[in-house]
């Protein structure tokens, strides 16, 4: 099966045009597991605009994208309750060719079925943000993953960006008081509508802000941005047998020896890992249909934003120069 796809040959800087191109390439034959997908929206992700930068991933032409729902087209011979017809979503792999193409092979362990009733658009922005800031809070930090379950307070820093968004959310439902950094007027009213009940400016000294709303310590703590700037600051605030954690690469050496007389940890979190190593993949699935429950009954809402229409170079590239511009709150989408 053939399929066209919007892929470049060499990674690119944004600044010296637009290497985005419309190449077919074959699908690969299906596996047992696999699904034949349709796409109708992805969203572009940070984690896009680096791996186009670096032309490291898949095989040429570089074929990005992770986010999408789609439409199933042929199904495994071993894939179970999912059917031809039926819309899915997913956060896909780094193994294979991305979502910024027409058809795609899927894992089906790695996808949930998505309701009538929950539209494509908003689904779209959301199974990469979720599913990162479920496993870093639920899986790495230790929190139950039930409503009100929990107790305590978080700063995230960056609220209001992708993850940001969901993970303010998805931390107000089990329970815990949420403290996000926001440092311009659209950015801090959007993470107070995604739920934070305080922002505080990350251009101004954190210790000081977190004090005056009554913390010198906190259990928990979210770095969804520069990790290398804030982990001194963090590791000094954060409480004994506390979680700092981290979606952020680090550009150098960072002192874990600061966490060691608070018995604290240091968890990174990275989305992939799991289909990276093969590592517990159905998880992901049932993160998702997760997702759906809380969509469906609006304890959750769709972090979306904005929508570019059309399967095209100049889309993506669009799409690429908006996220990288640092200024996006919530998420984009790319309706095809």
């Amino acid at each position: 099966m053939i399929s066209r796809v919007i892929g470049f040959e060499k990674g690119f800087d944004l600044s010296t045009g637009n290497y985005f191109e419309t190449y077919e390439v074959m699908l690969p034959k299906i596996d047992k597991f696999d699904l034949v997908v349709k796409n109708l929206a992805v969203s572009i992700n940070p984690v896009d605009t680096k791996l186009r930068q670096t032309g490291k991933g898949t095989p040429q032409p570089h074929v990005l994208g992770f986010d999408s729902v789609g439409i199933v087209m042929q199904v495994g011979s071993h894939v179970e309750n999912i059917e031809i017809g039926e819309r899915v979503f997913f956060a896909g792999t780094t193994k294979r060719f991305g979502s910024y193409s027409e058809q795609q092979v899927v894992d089906s362990r790695i996808v949930a079925k998505l309701p009538n009733e929950l539209p494509t658009d908003e689904a779209a922005a959301m199974p990469l943000t979720f599913i990162t800031a479920y496993e870093v809070l639920f899986e790495k930090m230790g929190l139950v993953p039930k409503e009100n379950q929990n107790e305590g307070t978080i700063l995230i820093v960056n609220g209001a960006g992708g993850v940001g968004s969901v993970a303010t959310q998805l931390a107000k439902w089990a329970g815990l008081t949420v403290i996000t950094t926001a440092s311009r007027k659209e950015s801090k009213a959007w993470s107070e509508k995604m739920g934070a009940d305080y922002v505080v400016d990350h251009h101004k000294d954190l210790t000081k802000q977190l004090k005056k709303i009554g913390y010198s310590t906190l259990p928990y703590i979210l770095l969804l941005h520069s990790t290398d700037r804030y982990f001194e600051e963090m590791s000094e605030l954060l409480e004994p047998f506390g979680h700092l954690a981290s979606i952020v690469a680090s550009n150098k050496d960072i002192n874990l020896a600061k966490l060691k007389n608070k018995s604290g940890s240091f968890d990174w979190e990275y989305m992939f890992a799991k289909t990276d190593y093969d590592y517990d993949i159905a998880s992901q699935g049932a993160i998702l249909e997760l997702l759906v429950q809380l969509l469906q009954t609006k304890k959750i809402q769709s972090t979306l934003t904005k929508i570019i229409p059309g399967f095209s170079p100049e889309a993506f590239y669009q799409a690429h120069q908006l996220v990288e511009s640092n200024q996006m709150i919530g998420k984009l989408i790319v309706h095809y």
